[in-house]
């Protein structure tokens, strides 16, 4: 069983004290950390590149130096499952149905942009959405992992 940290919309300047606990916490055994886009600042992808491999998409709110390091969408295969990951954009209603237009065939789309979690399937494409890790827009934060063994579940973490 791997499991997979994932994050998104951190939205920081810098990867401070808080926020260092909140992941070495949550993701202390997790293989490699998926970020969904909206770092702001380099520094959090520095931070989260020395804990563990990072696989990530840049968002509509990154620097260029994060755009030019991180594609707008992407797709992994890992444990012969393959895995979307984008940012997602534009207005929150319909998103989900957006970004699966992005992907010819995928078992699991990871995306951002909302700050809102989700985790469900939607005909055969698990959807997951870890929300935001630092408290934003007055939501709960929240981040997630994806294990994978005969199958992918998501879980999200209320911080």
């Amino acid at each position: 069983m791997m499991k997979i940290g994932v994050i998104s919309d951190t939205h920081l300047r810098e990867p401070h004290p808080e926020f260092k606990s909140i992941i070495e916490f949550h993701f202390k055994d997790v293989e490699k950390i998926f970020h969904a886009g909206d770092f702001v600042d380099w520094s959090i992808a520095e931070y989260l590149s020395s804990l563990k491999e990072l696989i990530a998409v840049c968002g509509n709110m990154d620097s260029l130096d994060i755009r030019k390091a991180f594609p707008q969408k992407r797709i992994v295969e890992i444990e012969g499952f393959k895995i979307g990951l984008i940012h997602g954009g534009g207005s929150p209603f319909g998103i989900e149905s957006r970004i699966r237009g992005e992907f010819d065939e995928a078992d699991v789309i990871v995306y951002g942009h909302t700050h809102t979690p989700a985790n469900h399937q939607v005909k055969k494409i698990c959807l997951f959405n870890p929300g935001s890790a630092t408290r934003s827009f007055m939501n709960q934060a929240t981040l997630g992992i994806l294990h994978l063994g005969e199958k992918i579940e998501g879980e999200i973490i209320k911080i």
